[in-house]
């Protein structure tokens, strides 16, 4: 299989993207989870958000090296990432979806991609430090600025709503129902 080479900032290649399709991110990318997205809805964004790109994680830093870097749940971000879209971020990166809010705030504007979790090391065998803010934060919530080195990744919700994880639930709640019937007969 044929992986798709992105490099940030991202620009209208984004949105001939279709979900499942498979790609290898090079580039900076900006950590945040939730006290990070509060904190630039409040004080704003410090780093230039066109084209950017947000990877939801709190990584493990040790002596300036990224030792671990697995994604963290994004739906906890559901409510708080619309803004970063409004100013020109064109993709998040997390594990286990969005909601239906999230993924029609990328209609038109961008994507999510999904690594997978329980792969902490794989994703910092392909990152390097270069920056931080926010440390007050402290390791977990501070806005982490990483170069990221063909991060293998896939595309969960593309920018016309296409949505991997509803089609597993959908299909799932197809073949538990139809179980469930068969049972009751």
């Amino acid at each position: 299989m044929v992986s798709i080479q992105l490099h940030t900032p991202l620009g209208n290649e984004v949105l001939s993207l279709k979900a499942g399709d498979h790609v290898e991110l090079s580039g900076l990318v900006y950590t945040a989870r939730d006290e990070a997205h509060l904190r630039m809805q409040k004080e704003g964004i410090p780093f230039d958000p066109k084209g950017a790109v947000i990877y939801h994680c709190g990584p493990v830093i040790k002596d300036k090296t990224i030792v671990a870097a697995g994604p963290t749940t994004s739906a906890r971000m559901n409510t708080l990432s619309g803004f970063l879209f409004d100013r020109g971020v064109r993709a998040l990166i997390g594990k286990g979806g969005m909601g239906s809010t999230v993924k029609e705030q990328l209609r038109g504007r961008g994507v999510y991609f999904a690594f997978t979790g329980g792969c902490a090391a794989l994703a910092a065998s392909h990152m390097t430090l270069k920056g931080e803010h926010f440390p007050d934060l402290g390791m977990a919530e501070a806005v982490w600025v990483i170069e990221l080195d063909r991060l293998p990744l896939v595309v969960g919700i593309d920018s016309v709503g296409n949505d991997l994880f509803s089609a597993v639930q959908d299909n799932a709640k197809k073949i538990f129902g139809r179980k469930q019937n068969a049972y009751k007969e």
